[in-house]
């Protein structure tokens, strides 16, 4: 299967940097046998994508721009709202080492998904939350994580989920100074997420491989806990 950013419905953004500045991976790379990926959108995407890398079994994270219909959209042009995309982290990991229900959980934890077109002090449809997947495993997997946290929001007093969950969108690179922000030298340190101190626990499909240890390096009830950890993956043991 084509990465998403060789969709034959677009490309990727020729600006973007060869690797990752803290996990060294290549961002272009085809995915290997033994690696899958999925794109989140959970507020401006600084912060989502430092949530993302940390967590072990992570090959590579890029943001970028997906979910509307400008092809190769710019970051002006998708700050206008009147390309339809959302700001996105694409996720690659090893399949041995992560399942997607650790992506998820850490996907609904890190953020608020009621909020509709807006994420804390980030208003437009560019901060919507949203979920793209590449195979029907994952589609239905977002989609029955959805409704257990819908469970676990309503009991405390939340709204109805607005999370967009579709297949096969496809992914644009967002600008080379946007990429792994937060851990390059004079980034300014911001984050919008407003995390609801919910948990998500099993849901139907689920198969979590990650530790208590490593989610104890997220906690929710520290306002902007992402900007306050270290950039460096969470080890194991």
């Amino acid at each position: 299967m084509l990465p998403s950013w060789l969709s034959p419905r677009g490309g990727a953004e020729s600006s973007a940097p060869a690797t990752h500045a803290v996990l060294g991976k290549p961002l272009k790379s085809p995915l290997m046998a033994d690696q899958e990926e999925a794109i989140f959108a959970c507020g401006c995407f600084w912060g989502a994508e430092k949530g993302f890398w940390r967590l072990p079994g992570v090959v590579s994270t890029a943001v970028g721009y997906a979910g509307g219909q400008t092809e190769q959209p710019s970051y002006n042009e998708v700050c206008s709202g009147r390309t339809g995309h959302t700001e996105v982290v694409r996720v690659v990991w090893s399949r041995p080492a992560l399942d997607f229900s650790d992506l998820l959980k850490l996907f609904w934890e890190c953020h608020d998904p009621t909020q509709g077109n807006r994420q804390g002090n980030d208003t437009g449809s560019q901060y919507r939350s949203a979920i793209y997947t590449f195979n029907p495993e994952h589609l239905q997997l977002a989609l029955a994580s959805r409704d257990a946290y819908q469970v676990a929001l309503s009991a405390k007093g939340y709204g109805a989920i607005t999370t967009e969950i579709l297949a096969d969108q496809t992914f644009y690179f967002a600008e080379d100074y946007h990429q792994q922000y937060l851990a390059k030298p004079g980034s300014r340190p911001y984050c919008s997420a407003m995390p609801t101190q919910t948990l998500l626990g099993d849901f139907e499909g689920s198969n979590y491989k990650l530790p208590k240890q490593v989610w104890d390096q997220y906690d929710w009830s520290i306002s902007h806990c992402v900007l306050r950890s270290d950039n460096s993956p969470i080890a194991l043991g």
